[in-house]
């Protein structure tokens, strides 16, 4: 079968062998593949991970392994990544993100969506709904990330909540939170993206007019991925405010975190999160998607899709199958 894999290069490949189903698991045949950035880390040494990349998929059920799964077979479906024991507290609290002994679809442990067939839990999947189209549903893993924020912090009316980057992150959060109607301000530096966060009805503003608005805010969400991002993040959560790190730092030097203590800032990282919550909000019509689809390509061009993601100004690029 055609598959996109990493070993110390990115490669298209059209022998690589199809997937062998275990217990509990369905066999999917993928018909869209978001390329994230997680994917582009990878190819960098993140996690150590070689074969199938990909994560964000829409698909199709070809076949099941247990008999009392075949109710499955031939639905349009998407899939949480993790897939977890079943057998540890992480998993009996339906947190298999956690689970010391989990795969994450394409990052570690279990081969990608970046190829025709992939495996999954069936436990893993939910139908798509009619109404939503492929297109739509290959967001849903990154919105499900950026919902997963609700599921940490209890966000009050009253609440004044800044989000600070405008990459595909921060775009899918401000998405998720002005469908909800929660009082956002975005920040971000690039006008046209900023354009897509205020067309959802959340406030918006340029990095270079935030003078003055320090400690301003109750919520602080941090999407940038960089420590001069971080840095401004604590600057404008207000004493005993919360700070959500949606996106990992790594830093050498010069992380001040000085502030945290002196002002009693909680710190909440953030990761993956739960499906469920985001599907009616699609199927409702509540988020519109299609403005940060830079480009669909076929999937034949693959390793092309990886060099457009890594050019300035791309949103998300899909594979098409």
């Amino acid at each position: 079968m055609r598959a996109l894999i990493f070993d110390k290069t990115l490669m298209y490949v059209e022998d690589y062998e199809k997937p062998v189903l275990k217990t509990g698991e369905a066999l999917i045949k993928t018909t869209m593949a978001g390329i994230c950035n997680t994917d582009e880390e990878i190819t960098k040494g993140y996690m150590g991970y070689k074969g199938v990349l990909g994560h964000e998929f829409t698909g199709i059920v070809e076949d099941v392994f247990n008999d009392e799964d075949k109710a499955w077979i031939g639905k349009r479906v998407v899939g949480e990544i993790n897939a977890g024991c079943k057998s540890c507290s992480w998993c009996s609290k339906e947190l298999e993100r956690h689970c010391p002994n989990r795969g994450t679809l394409g990052i570690w442990q279990k081969e990608g969506c970046f190829s025709d067939y992939f495996t999954l839990p069936v436990s893993n999947l939910l139908e798509i709904p009619d109404n939503v189209s492929d297109e739509e549903a290959v967001f849903i893993e990154p919105l499900a990330a950026a919902y997963e924020i609700l599921e940490q912090v209890h966000i009050l009316p009253t609440d004044k909540v800044a989000l600070l980057g405008d990459g595909k992150l921060g775009l899918s959060i401000a998405l998720v939170l002005g469908a909800l109607n929660i009082d956002l301000t975005h920040i971000g530096k690039h006008p046209n993206k900023l354009d897509i966060s205020a067309s959802a009805g959340n406030k918006t503003l340029n990095l270079t007019d935030i003078k003055g608005l320090e400690q301003s805010f109750d919520i602080v969400i941090e999407a940038t991925g960089s420590v001069g991002g971080f840095e401004t993040s604590i600057n404008l959560t207000k004493p005993r405010g919360t700070l959500v790190l949606k996106s990992t730092i790594a830093a050498q030097e010069g992380l001040n975190l000085a502030p945290v203590v002196i002002n009693e800032i909680n710190v909440v990282g953030s990761r993956c999160g739960q499906f469920t919550p985001v599907i009616p909000l699609l199927q409702k019509g509540k988020l519109d998607v299609k403005p940060l689809i830079t480009k669909v390509l076929p999937f034949e061009q693959g390793v092309e899709g990886f060099e457009l993601n890594r050019e300035k100004g791309t949103l998300k690029v899909i594979l098409k199958f």
